[in-house]
This record gives C-alpha cells, structure tokens and sequence, in this order.
C-alpha cells in the first residue's frame, strides 16, 4: 500500500465510530462497539508502523531536542505528515470515546462536542467540559430549588 491509501484508509476507518457516537449514540450496536479497544489497536499499529519508518537519524536528532523549524521540517514529508495525521486521528478518537462515555454516564448531551472533537479534538472536549459544568450547575441549582422547604404557613 502506498502512504496516500495508508492515509485515506485511516481517515474512512474513524468515520463509522464517528457516526454511531454522533447519530446513534444510545443504541446498543453503538454501546458494545465503543467498549472495545479494538479501533484504537489497529490505529495504533498504524501509527507505529509509519513512526519507525518515517524517522531517520537526522530528524530522531532534531525531534529529541524540539524546535518549531525542525518541526516543520519533519512534517514536510508526507510520510511524516501521515504519521502526524494518523496521531491526530487516533487521539481524537479517543477523546471523542471519552466524551461519548462520559455523557452516557452523566446523562449529558454530547452531540456538539463529539462533532467538534472529530474536527478538532481539543475544542470538542473543551466544549464537553464547559457543556458538562453548565449541566451541574443547572441540576445542582435545581435539586437545591426543590430541597428548599415550603415557607407556606396554610400548610400543617
């Protein structure tokens, strides 16, 4: 397989966990898919495959000790960039797992943060932590709200 299948095969694979997570998040083919470890394995087998063989001693060297320029360098192989980009995937992956159980646990709503994960991972689990403290503060006033003895004196 050349780099650029290795790439666009990457890029499909995420795209159904994406899909259940976002569009059929309570179903129980979506539930049973998200507990395995699975997808990740084989992204990660991926991404090891191209860090072994995109590293040279030269850029080993420059990335050891990192600066921006050699940075930019490294990635200017598309091989190197592959790697990056399979890296990207599989974090935002995971992330966007993390968020999907999180909201299966809590009962809080996912969807925006799940679609901003995909399209770039730290927004979305930003958005889920500010959406996930918005949720208790809203349950947490409201279950005081009605913690809150009635100050009717009609009432015996």
């Amino acid at each position: 397989m050349t780099i650029t299948q290795l790439f666009n095969g990457a890029n499909l694979f995420v795209l159904p966990f994406w899909a259940l997570m976002i569009l059929l998040p309570n179903w129980g083919v979506t539930r049973k898919v998200m507990e395995s470890y699975l997808p990740f394995v084989a992204l990660a087998g991926l991404y090891v495959y191209l860090f072994v063989t995109s590293i040279t001693p030269e850029s080993a060297e420059a990335l050891s000790n990192p600066q921006l320029a050699d940075i930019a360098r490294f990635f200017a192989d598309e091989k190197a960039a592959a790697t990056g980009w399979i890296h990207f995937l599989v974090m935002d992956l995971f992330v966007g797992r993390y968020i999907y159980w999180e909201g299966q646990r809590t009962g809080v709503w996912t969807v925006h943060s799940l679609a901003l994960c995909l399209f770039a991972g730290p927004m979305g689990l930003l958005s889920h932590i500010l959406t996930s403290w918005i949720s208790k503060s809203f349950t947490s006033s409201s279950e005081s709200d009605t913690a809150t003895p009635s100050t009717d004196t009609t009432q015996a």
